[in-house]
């Protein structure tokens, strides 16, 4: 069974709601640091730039063997919109990431956003999943431990890959 990619879904502090354009605005702001940027390169995308993206995504893949799942992470004591994960559903793996914005950084809602992912993504059938981290940056190292996840030997556009490998449900 294929992850459900339009659902909300709930952690402890954060809604995760499927992305659309109607976030561009409040997600430029939210990610309008260029720190951001240091490991994965690029700048901080204008809220028409991210609208575009973010229509793009919500259509989905072009490519009937994958899926995207996109989440904006909506903190619920205040509403605001603090970042984003992301989950590109294959055949045989899935792919994680996850962005939170600068201010919000360093209190555990990263790991809770991507916990509460991948807690959907293996009740639904995945079992192979994967980040890709550049080797500098220590906090997403340490989200990934913290699920559970293993730096593997291969590399990928100068980003170590990462997997993490769970058991059937069912």
């Amino acid at each position: 069974m294929r992850p459900d990619t339009t659902v909300t879904l709930h952690g402890d502090r954060l809604d995760l709601v499927p992305v659309g354009p109607e976030h561009a605005e409040e997600m430029a702001a939210a990610l309008a640091d260029p720190a951001l940027h240091v490991f994965t390169g690029g700048e901080p995308a204008t809220a028409d730039a991210l609208r575009t993206r973010y229509a793009r995504l919500a259509a989905g893949s072009p490519d009937p063997a994958e899926a995207w799942g996109n989440w904006a992470l909506r903190l619920r004591a205040d509403g605001r919109l603090t970042g984003y994960v992301q989950a590109t559903i294959g055949p045989d793996a899935t792919e994680i990431a996850w962005v939170l914005g600068t201010p919000w950084q360093g209190c555990g809602l990263a790991t809770e956003a991507a916990r509460t992912l991948l807690a959907h993504l293996t009740a639904t059938g995945t079992t192979t999943v994967l980040a890709h981290i550049h080797p500098d940056h220590h906090a997403s190292a340490a989200i990934a431990r913290a699920l559970g996840l293993t730096p593997t030997e291969v590399w990928q556009d100068g980003e170590l890959r990462w997997r993490l490998e769970c058991p059937p449900t069912g």
